[in-house]
């Protein structure tokens, strides 16, 4: 494959995981019941699904990281599970057993040279929280603050970069809105205590950690690219830049920007209030001026999870529950676009470029942070022979590389690619992203894998090449 620029120096190829789909042991030495066990258990996940056992990836961390070796990864994102370190989600049922899981994971992934990103949050929330309303219940920021507080101190050593959250959007859309991921209860409410609790985290790790350990902390945001399906009718681009407000600006304004909701969002909501009076849709909270001060300019780098694009016109929605209904917009694809595996997800690269170009002028034309791309990729079926990942996955990367060396539209650090390191419970239907070398059931390799490593090898030759030029030209 042959790609438009060269790749940036620092630029970090990397693997990812999420802790409830790759550990196991899901009550092994005291490890507290998480919110998509209790799912699982009830009947209600995917195909009935459950992680009690997944990738067993809690008795086999040397295992994981010989994968990792083999990759040639620079870098692997994991998650820590909340209810393995602190079992009820209060830091009095302290597990050590469970946070020595996590040191021997960290340590034996720098001393094979692998940086570790770790996000404190990927939706596995402690079941005991829940029970007491989650995310819904404003004692959960206190919660997640010392849960912070203790991970900080405890591998903020041999951690420098930390996402507090991996796409919460779809925490509040999935869990607290349409019910289709655990608890299973709709409310507004769950933002609102995320965007507290992640503010909360970052003013943690500023006041007590950043100057001995030196790392970052950011979010990892998911949004797709929304493109006008006339981008010559004004209501169509209006309903596209709507449809991303309710999926990005909900979380990045309020963090990059000013510290509130984006006004498109606040204006629609209300409006849609006073069109459905009998549907009672919910209000969208009021941050305090003091509560806005404390969540503006609490990340050090915008994390991106961007995987499809659609296109988007306007529509009246009614008083249909969702985005749509309440964003007054209608989302499709083009039929031209390559499907995947997964019935969500439609090849549509160049919408890379454009988020990043939005994202650069929309949020980051003060602040100057880095973009992290921490999750992108798509689930290739049953097929070993996927070459259909390998197109999607080089043309997005050369997306990436245009935004970076083509335009200059971004600072784009690093490429964390969502391709899981172990074939793992699903989600949702169709949606198993796996790189692995190994699945749990097979020892045969994925072509894109091989793609994949080899890219990763000859980018690194690539650079040393390029860096040997510039010394030579120096002298």
């Amino acid at each position: 494959m042959l790609f438009h620029e060269s790749f940036p120096s620092g630029f970090q190829w990397a693997t990812s995981s999420e802790a409830f789909k790759v550990e196991g042991g899901w009550l092994e030495d005291g490890k507290g019941e998480t919110i998509w066990d209790h799912f699982g258990h009830e009947g209600l996940a995917f195909a009935n699904q459950t992680a009690d056992l997944a990738c067993d990836s809690y008795h086999k961390v040397d295992y994981d990281v010989y994968l990792l070796r083999g990759l040639h990864v620079d870098t692997y994102q994991f998650s820590i599970s909340w209810a393995r370190v602190f079992p009820s989600g209060h830091r009095g049922s302290q597990s050590e057993k469970g946070a020595l899981y996590y040191d021997k994971l960290l340590d034996a992934l720098i001393d094979s040279g692998i940086q570790p990103v770790v996000t404190l949050h990927h939706w596995d929330l402690p079941q005991e929280l829940q029970d007491f309303g989650g995310w819904t219940n404003t004692s959960i920021v206190e919660a997640f603050k010392d849960y912070a507080d203790f991970c900080f101190s405890r591998f903020g050593d041999k951690v420098k970069t930390w996402n507090t959250f991996s796409s919460p959007w779809v925490v509040s859309h999935a869990g607290y809105g349409t019910g289709e991921h655990p608890p299973g209860i709709k409310d507004y409410v769950a933002t609102h205590n995320m965007l507290k609790s992640h503010a909360e985290a970052w003013h943690v790790y500023n006041d007590r950690y950043r100057m001995k350990q030196g790392g970052k902390v950011g979010i990892a945001l998911n949004s797709d690219w929304a493109e006008p399906i006339n981008p010559t009718k004004p209501e169509d681009i209006a309903a596209a830049d709507r449809y991303l407000q309710f999926m990005l600006g909900w979380f990045a304004h309020p963090i990059f920007v000013d510290g509130d909701y984006p006004a498109t969002l606040k204006n629609q909501i209300e409006k849609k209030r006073k069109e459905c009076p009998h549907s009672e849709p919910a209000r969208l909270p009021v941050f305090t001026p003091e509560e806005r001060k404390r969540i503006h300019g609490t990340a050090d780098f915008l994390g991106l999870n961007h995987y499809t694009s659609r296109l988007v016109n306007n529509s009246n929605g009614g008083c249909t529950p969702g985005p749509q209904g309440a964003g007054d917009y209608h989302a499709g694809v083009d039929l031209s676009w390559s499907s995947t595996a997964s019935d969500w997800i439609y090849s549509a690269p160049w919408g890379l470029r454009r988020l990043l170009n939005y994202i650069s002028t929309e949020y980051l034309n003060v602040t100057k942070v880095p973009i992290y791309i921490t999750g992108n990729g798509m689930p290739s079926g049953d097929s070993l022979n996927d070459t259909s990942r390998i197109e999607y996955m080089s043309n997005y990367i050369n997306e990436a590389l245009k935004g970076q060396c083509l335009q200059f539209i971004c600072d784009l650090h690093c490429s964390l690619s969502w391709m899981d390191l172990r074939e793992n419970m699903a989600t949702a239907k169709d949606s198993v992203f796996t790189m692995s070398t190994l699945t749990m059931q097979t020892d045969q390799e994925h072509q894109s894998n091989l793609h994949i490593s080899t890219l990763m090898l000859s980018s690194k030759m690539d650079l040393v090449h390029m860096e040997v030029m510039l010394l030579k030209e120096g002298q």
